[in-house]
């Protein structure tokens, strides 16, 4: 019996920047489809700076996710946050809030936009602070009027090269505690990058261009993660594939999504490749970038699914609740 596949899809930052309209609607209809196809998650990019003929320019992720989230149940709501123009107290509170509006759906994908050294203080930070109420912290006695029980916040002074960051959080304990961190990483990356996916990723985007490329990367990974004092199997290897399955029916001029690993074609030629990729990488599963969210996903959703499941290789419905759950992690 093959392991399952964990499968993904980045629905902003791909195609043509028409392609994410600022309306709810749009946002609520691809997700919901996605949630309908049962995929572990969906990443929603915020560039810094709007792309080349955007003249509308992008919406904040995280607000988009939490207008969406509570029109969804079960899907995995993955905003890229930058770093460091998202200070670390902002960052976990906002990340907890969504996480709380999705009752433990929420994960967050570093967008390094400086150094890979502030993104991993920014990164080292949210956990304690996420972690600075206790699950019994909260008391909420009416008969007496207390909220909190004041000795159970924790504390936190922390001084890193990059941040300087005081606590407790003001947001309580979060469905998830600790909501997944999930980090894009290039095989040609910098050893900055590599070490923070190593010390910190719940889930690793990978680019790689062929299958042994991937196997060896996933194995140093892997190797970096134990070396970090982490445990291997808790760490889920995605490969993204950028995918255009419009067949020359779509609208043209969408540029292809940036990955190293490219395909254009028919659904069923698409669940070949990931099949193949799949036994002989031994990596978790993929991270799709669709050139057109709206045309590619119903393909996706429609057609490459049923091919998956038909190799099962891909689950039919959700089994869990939280982020966490859908990828196999254990809770905080």
């Amino acid at each position: 019996m093959p392991r399952k596949l964990h499968l993904s899809v980045e629905l902003a930052g791909t195609g043509h920047p028409s392609a994410a309209p600022l309306a709810a609607a749009h946002w609520a209809d691809l997700i919901g489809l996605a949630e309908q196809g049962a995929l572990d998650f969906v990443t929603v990019a915020a560039p810094l700076s709007p792309l080349p003929g955007d003249s509308a320019g992008r919406l904040d992720a995280v607000a988009v996710l939490a207008r969406v989230a509570p029109m969804t149940s079960r899907i995995g709501l993955v905003p890229t946050v930058p770093t460091p123009h998202t200070g670390p107290f902002p960052l976990s509170t906002a990340l907890a809030t969504l996480d709380f509006v999705s009752e433990g759906r929420t994960g967050r994908l570093v967008d390094v936009s400086s150094t890979e050294a502030e993104a991993a203080d920014t990164t080292e930070v949210a956990a304690p602070l996420w972690d600075s109420w206790g699950d019994d912290a909260e008391i909420q006695d009416a008969t007496t009027g207390r909220f909190i029980d004041r000795e159970r916040p924790h504390h936190i002074d922390f001084e890193g090269p990059q941040q300087s960051v005081r606590g407790p959080s003001i947001v309580t304990r979060s469905p998830q505690g600790r909501p997944p961190l999930v980090v894009a990483l290039d095989v040609h990356d910098s050893d900055g990058q590599w070490e923070l996916a190593a010390s910190h990723a719940d889930v690793v985007l990978l680019d790689a261009e062929q299958p042994t490329v991937a196997r060896l990367a996933r194995a140093a990974l892997l190797s970096r993660v134990a070396e970090a004092g982490r445990d291997p199997d808790a760490l889920r290897v995605l490969v993204r594939v950028a995918v255009d399955l419009r067949n020359g029916t779509g609208p043209g001029g969408l540029p292809f999504p940036p990955a190293e690993l490219r395909f254009t074609g028919a659904a069923a030629e698409l669940a070949g490749l990931l099949a193949d990729w799949h036994a002989a990488t031994g990596v978790d599963g993929f991270h799709l970038l669709p050139a057109s969210a709206r045309a590619d996903l119903p393909v996706l959703v429609h057609n490459l699914l049923p091919q998956l499941r038909q190799r099962g290789l891909f689950r039919t419905a959700y089994t869990g609740v939280t982020l966490r759950d859908h990828l196999g992690l254990s809770a905080w």
